[in-house]
Formats: C-alpha cells, structure tokens, sequence
C-alpha cells in the first residue's frame, strides 16, 4: 500500500520540489498551497493531489486534512514547509507584519500539527518534518523576527519530541541553509514601509550584499527534497537533519567557537565589523 505525504507550501521551492521527489519514490501526496490555479507539473501526475490551502485559517486547515485523509485513507508524513522570509530592522515593523510572520512561520504550523495528530494517532503511527532553517540554530542581523519564528518551531519540535514518541509518532527538523529558490523573491518581506528612509539603511544594504554574495554555497531545493526523504524514512529517533553544506559549515563554527569570537565573525562577513 502507497504512503502519503501531506506537504503545506507545495507550489515551488522546497515543497514543489519535495513532492516531486516522493511521488517519485511511489508516494502519495497531498500537495497544499493557497492558489491551485497552474502548476501542471504537480497536476498532471496521477499520485498527486492538489489542495488550496492556507495555513493561517482554521477552518482552511481543517477542512484539508479532513478531504486529504478521505481521498488517500492516512497521512503517514506531515511536511511543514509554508512560510516566508521577512528581514529588515525590528524598530520599523508594524504590529500587522509582525503577527503574519508568526500567524503563517509558527502559528500555522501549529495549527497543522493539531489537526494531523488525531489521525496519526489513530494510525499509531507517523512522521511529523518540521522545516525550520539554519535560522533556527544561528542567528543574522536584520531578522529577528524571521529568527523569533524559526526558534521557535525549533523549540517547539524538541519538546513534541518527547510529547509525541509514546504514540509512535517521529518528530523531525530538517534545517536547510541558503536554497536555491524564489524565497529571495516571492517569499521575502521586508519590515521598511516602501520609500522610507531609515538610520538602518547602509547596514541593511551590506547585509543584504552579503547573503547575496553567498549564493554559490547554496544548496538545490532538489537536494532538500533528499534530505526530506532521508528523514521520513530512516526509521530513526534523530530529530535535526541539516541540509546543505554552508549550514553544516556554520553550526559547526557556533558549536566551536566562543560567543564572542563568532559574533565578531558575523560582523566581520556582514560588514559591520
């Protein structure tokens, strides 16, 4: 009997290519996004249903998993992959920014795994992947609140994984650094209101050069979709896969090195040393 995957965040980058890479394998899966208008790919192949879905609405959540469960009869894997980046200085963030990066970043996980529980422990079984980001172990200037979202669901997963074992329920954090994707573009926000002018101007224009300069380490959403797998299905306990060569490179300096020394490193590579 086919396996079935439930993916929130299904239209490109990770999830798409996620989804492509289990149906591949035999899978079945429940691909999720907020507009399933398109995206032919994923239509057009017979193991993949599409969902529209959005993580910050209740009754949305509800509603999905409920019609996931009755077209494909379980959920053996939960992917959490929808959310998006938001940089920018703190001090210049509305109140309504900051609560849609949480409501979609943490919150919507939440109100995923709520829903997914009930079946999966029905099932007594299942594997709950929870995408967070090497932004949820280390920390860059100017996304702070990106990070207080990514901490989050990294805090949050350590604890389910003790919450969910007696059930036969797998927690998973898979942490990818810097992705080959759109999530610069669709999938980036910024905290400065458009056309203003703020004392963080020059510091936010190197740190944005920055990253930009690293993009040749970054890894394929291919090669996340991978690790993805790997997770589901290595019958392990492990909780953290980190996924992509630049974020085993940078959690091994955090481990390494005093704080000090690594801030001044931060610095150093932002210029703002």
């Amino acid at each position: 009997m086919k396996k079935t995957i439930f993916i929130t965040g299904a239209s490109t980058g990770i999830g798409k290519a996620t989804a492509l890479f289990f149906a591949a394998k035999g899978w079945q899966i429940a691909a999720t996004m907020r507009n399933t208008a398109g995206h032919d790919d994923l239509r057009s192949n017979p193991d993949i249903k599409l969902y529209a879905l959005d993580v910050t609405d209740v009754g949305s959540v509800h509603n999905v998993v409920k019609a996931a469960v009755a077209d494909f009869g379980a959920i053996d894997v939960l992917l959490n992959n929808a959310g998006y980046g938001l940089v920018g200085p703190l001090e210049t963030a509305s109140a309504d920014t900051v609560l849609k990066q949480f409501d979609t970043n943490l919150f919507g996980v939440i109100r995923t795994i709520q829903e997914v529980l009930p079946v999966m422990k029905k099932q007594k079984h299942g594997v709950i992947i929870n995408i967070t980001s090497i932004g949820g172990l280390v920390a860059f200037p100017f996304n702070s609140l990106y990070h207080a979202t990514k901490f989050g669901l990294d805090g949050l997963s350590e604890s389910l994984k003790y919450e969910l074992k007696p059930f036969g329920i797998q927690m998973k954090v898979v942490a990818p650094g810097g992705v080959i994707t759109d999530f610069a573009g669709r999938s980036l926000h910024t905290t400065i209101p458009a056309g203003q002018k703020t004392d963080y101007d020059n510091d936010v224009a190197k740190v944005w050069a920055a990253f930009e300069g690293g993009a040749a380490n970054y890894s394929t959403a291919e090669l996340i979709a991978e690790i993805i797998y790997n997770a589901a299905t290595d019958g392990t306990d492990r909780l953290r896969y980190l996924a992509g060569k630049d974020a085993e490179a940078l959690y091994a300096a955090w481990k390494q090195m005093d704080n000090e020394s690594f801030f001044n490193m931060v610095n150093e590579r932002f210029g703002l040393a």
